[in-house]
């Protein structure tokens, strides 16, 4: 798949699946405008994309917070000229039982995962909109589809990012632009990293392809979704579970 004079924004591209989604498309001939807090990441993602003949620029951003978030678009189109592709993978968990939940990890939780989606296709909407071309992908979770203990607060939002792919999609399907999601399962990444081997054993019984997925498994759905191939798919959440969740 060729993505030849596109532009992509990746949001939380310093580390995970979103470093891997912006390999996988700046490998495609996308021109990456990578997103995240952390410079030091950002500048090395970066130069080793350069350093394959790619184009790529680091923005330092926190979803959390509006302002950044309209700084640092408004400086990507500056950079780029456009935006072709909106890629909403950043998020962080805030694990508690409901009943000791405090709001303000609730807060955080949805303010990054969630409201940062919204705010991000926002400020590209008018590029896209104006070229009557474009792709928004919303990485959300196998738990927003089933639920997990401990994780009302990841889980809601991640609900909430399937609702909102879907409104989206319906929004602007006409002016050629497509919106859909992407629903990792277990996926290896510094934010699974930190549990024990025997949670990690008995999630793999749960997956019939009896084995924890890579970020590159799932940025290959993303490059997929992106690409003009999936050009008739809108309003969509492609499963990446290794069959976890079915149906």
């Amino acid at each position: 798949m060729s993505f030849a004079g596109r532009v992509a924004l990746v949001t939380g591209a310093s580390q995970g699946i979103g470093r891997a989604c912006a390999l996988a498309l700046s490998q495609s001939g996308v021109a990456v405008a990578a997103a995240a807090r952390n410079q030091e990441k950002l500048s090395e993602l970066v130069a080793f994309i350069e350093g394959t003949g790619a184009q790529a620029a680091a923005f330092v951003m926190d979803v959390a917070e509006e302002e950044q978030i309209k700084s640092a678009i408004k400086a990507v189109i500056g950079h780029f000229g456009k935006i072709d592709i909106l890629v909403n993978n950043a998020g962080i968990t805030r694990d508690q039982l409901i009943m000791r939940l405090k709001r303000a990890d609730w807060d955080a939780v949805l303010n990054t995962n969630l409201t940062s989606a919204y705010l991000c296709t926002q400020q590209v909407i008018g590029s896209m909109l104006k070229q009557r071309w474009g792709r928004i992908i919303n990485i959300t979770s196998v738990f927003g589809q089933t639920g997990q203990a401990g994780q009302a607060n990841y889980a809601s939002s991640k609900a909430g990012l399937i609702g909102l792919t879907m409104a989206i999609a319906r929004e602007v399907g006409s002016r050629n632009i497509t919106c859909n999601a992407v629903a990792p399962g277990f996926i290896e990444t510094a934010m699974t990293s930190s549990l024990g081997d025997e949670l990690k054993e008995s999630a793999v019984k749960m997956i019939p392809l009896a084995r924890v997925g890579t970020p590159e498994d799932v940025a290959h759905a993303v490059s997929f979704l992106a690409s003009d191939a999936a050009s008739y798919i809108t309003g969509h959440v492609l499963n990446v579970n290794g069959g976890m969740l079915m149906g």
